[in-house]
């Protein structure tokens, strides 16, 4: 009964969030911001949005793709179809059930493909390591591309002491060193879980490179994820006040959105206030700001909605033909 009610809080209560934001967020509009946001609605540029469809399909096939190199070495080539469609089927369940969407992914390659539910699995574990890794790694970017803004903003002051942002960084070093000492020796608690999955990362990225077709997955992989930038970036020449936005602000904007996605389903009531809320940064007006979030956040969620539910109508279609 626990378990059972648990899995429907997982459900409810991210959607419950969602829904609580939009609302939140609807309310505080006067009538003026809701006119200026749909007339940024109206006389955007769609064409711009479909480009960022067809880079986020792209990105979508390659996943598709880069899952063969992993079945592969267990004896298993499922067809390039049912690779692509149990993925989109996996995108449709996360929007509905958080991490769900990995075990339906399992579950639908193991029926139509007879690759056992363990391995299929631990296939896709293996996935979401190199994608954290990546999301890592462009947060790194992020950060190294925005010291000067984020020291600017944080010492604006001429006159603040030379001195503070030295002992900041010294503060923050000796407590990242700190840190380190602790997960290294947690041995129960919230510092082992994080041990874990550290070490999973680590022997993650190792396993990486001892596969027979290294090469191609870590193709496939960046190629994922500039797909996944240059997705985002094609939808800021959609809305004229975006247009010109500096390449380190598509990054941010970027990591803002990919995070929201952790806090509800799809980053839903989330997504356009993490967005806008990055871009408001670099003077991009609000109402603006909020557009760009939601036409990025609708155009990704129909486009999954879209695919995911036709993937789900044609899997057992495709493969009876084919039997």
């Amino acid at each position: 009964m626990n378990s059972k009610f648990k899995k429907i809080a997982l459900t409810i209560i991210p959607i419950s969030i969602g829904i609580g934001l939009i609302w939140n967020l609807l309310s505080r509009l006067t009538p003026e911001d809701k006119t200026e946001i749909i007339n940024s609605f109206k006389s955007a540029n769609y064409w711009w949005v479909g480009l960022s469809l067809l880079i986020g399909a792209l990105s979508h096939l390659s996943r598709a793709y880069r899952w063969q190199f992993l079945l592969e070495p267990l004896g298993y080539k499922p067809k390039f179809a049912n690779s692509t469609m149990t993925v989109l089927v996996a995108y449709i369940v996360n929007l509905a059930i958080p991490r769900a969407g990995e075990i339906a992914r399992a579950s639908a390659i193991s029926k139509y493909e007879n690759i056992p539910l363990e391995k299929a699995f631990g296939t896709i574990v293996a996935e979401r390591i190199a994608d954290v890794i990546m999301l890592l790694i462009i947060i790194t970017l992020a950060f190294i591309l925005q010291a000067d803004f984020v020291e600017s903003y944080l010492f604006k002051d001429k006159d603040t002491n030379k001195l503070i942002p030295i002992l900041i960084l010294v503060a923050l070093g000796v407590i990242g060193l700190v840190l380190i000492k602790l997960i290294q020796r947690a041995k129960k608690g919230f510092l082992l879980k994080v041990k874990v999955f550290i070490n999973g990362l680590v022997e993650g990225a190792i396993s990486i490179f001892k596969m027979k077709k290294k090469w191609p997955f870590i193709f496939h992989t960046l190629f994922i994820w500039v797909m996944y930038v240059l997705m985002f970036y094609a939808v800021t020449f959609a809305i004229p006040e975006t247009t010109y936005l500096p390449f380190e602000a598509v990054i941010v904007g970027f990591v803002a959105g990919a995070l929201s996605m952790a806090v509800t389903n799809g980053g839903l009531g989330v997504y356009p206030v993490f967005v806008a809320s990055a871009l408001i940064l670099y003077n991009i007006e609000d109402n603006p700001s909020r557009a760009f979030g939601w036409i990025m956040w609708t155009a990704q969620t129909i486009m999954i909605i879209v695919f995911g539910g036709l993937s789900f109508l044609f899997l057992p279609i495709y493969n009876r033909r084919k039997s």
